[in-house]
């Protein structure tokens, strides 16, 4: 049964209460993910789109800040709650830009930012989610674990500055700052 990403969004809402929007796009796209992986349908049919801040459901984004939001949402069903659970447990306790920083890792964000400018949007594909999530996003034995939130931030700190670099690398001021800063670091690790 496919249902919308509103009811996704309010069962994943409903876990974890004032679940933040950013964050709860990126729950998403890993709901959608982790349901075509799994069930090789989509948990619901509208498009996810790259934004600058990685994946987002366009229409729900719209719906919600127009404020056009339905008083109820459908029932899920079983494999739609075991869904929602699991990406939950995986990916709940990590920050929207945790996630942010995440999905810009992956393919299917990638593929589609290609085809996108800055502050536009392009849609990414059911075929590329399903096709990542079954292989190189997939579930395996040894993700029995939720993963570790701190962990997590400290694989992706300094993300951004790396995916984003200075704009005037060959200023000699900031180059010596940049040199002494490093050599701080060697000697402190040391």
């Amino acid at each position: 049964m496919t249902v919308s990403a509103q009811d996704i969004a309010a069962a994943l809402r409903h876990r974890l209460p004032g679940l933040p929007t950013k964050k709860l796009h990126k729950l998403l796209y890993y709901c959608q993910g982790h349901h075509l992986a799994a069930f090789g349908a989509p948990l619901f049919d509208e498009t996810i789109s790259a934004w600058d801040m990685g994946p987002v459901v366009g229409a729900l984004w719209r719906a919600e800040r127009s404020g056009d939001t339905p008083g109820s949402h459908r029932e899920l069903g079983d494999a739609e709650l075991n869904t929602v659970g699991y990406v939950v447990s995986r990916y709940g306790k990590l920050t929207g830009t945790d996630l942010e920083h995440l999905t810009h890792s992956e393919t299917p964000w990638q593929y589609a930012n290609t085809a996108r400018m800055p502050g536009e949007s392009a849609r990414i594909e059911l075929e590329w989610i399903r096709e990542y999530f079954s292989t190189a996003g997939a579930v395996d034995d040894d993700d029995e674990f939720p993963v570790d939130a701190a962990e997590m931030r400290a694989i992706l700190k300094g993300a951004e500055a790396r995916r984003n670099p200075d704009p005037h690398p060959d200023d000699p001021q900031r180059l010596r700052a940049r040199i002494a800063q490093m050599r701080a670091q060697l000697e402190r690790s040391a």
